[in-house]
């Protein structure tokens, strides 16, 4: 696996942990609290660009994930802020990016062992 690819992807799952830290506080907390609307949109963003890197990249997303999903769902956050939907953004976090942690995971094990094997 390419370096750059490899970096991508743990970058992805740390962001993809972090988020479920924002999930792990609850819809009503996540409603009621600015801060923890914007670190969801933060790592929504982040996600949206290392996906996208990772297409340039020609790195093919396992079953679940699109990359140009999370593309679009960052152009919307950065472009449209004024138009989120909290409901949406919440669903995303909660339900969407679990389940792509879940199929991302063989590749994230993938790309440790790429820079493991790298560095050792």
């Amino acid at each position: 696996m390419d370096r750059k690819a490899a970096k991508e992807l743990l970058h992805i799952d740390g962001w993809l942990a972090r988020a479920g830290g924002v999930v792990a506080r609850g819809k009503h907390a996540y409603l009621a609290d600015d801060l923890l609307q914007e670190a969801g949109d933060s790592l929504m963003m982040k996600l949206g660009e290392a996906a996208n890197r990772l297409s340039r990249l020609d790195v093919l997303a396992p079953d679940g994930v699109e990359w140009a999903l999370a593309v679009a769902n960052r152009n919307f956050i950065i472009h449209q802020y004024d138009q989120i939907n909290r409901e949406l953004t919440w669903l995303t976090l909660s339900v969407d990016l679990p389940a792509w942690q879940k199929s991302l995971t063989p590749l994230v094990d993938q790309a440790r062992a790429a820079l493991d094997a790298d560095t050792g």
